[in-house]
């Protein structure tokens, strides 16, 4: 399973790169999470949409 993420996560981070956005190891270590059922994926999509929105005041 482990081999399998792995996969995933490489392939993931292939296609970025093409994008010129390769993955952060944060980013793989998030997708490490919920790819292992670790962590409901909507959550960590809310909680990193939190981290990197900027709220003017």
């Amino acid at each position: 399973m482990t081999t399998n993420i792995e996969n995933i996560i490489e392939n993931i981070d292939f296609s970025m790169k093409m994008e010129d956005m390769p993955l952060t190891e944060e980013d793989k270590s998030r997708l490490r999470v919920c790819l292992n059922g670790n962590k409901d994926i909507n959550k960590v999509l809310q909680e990193t949409i939190k981290k990197h929105t900027v709220i003017a005041t």
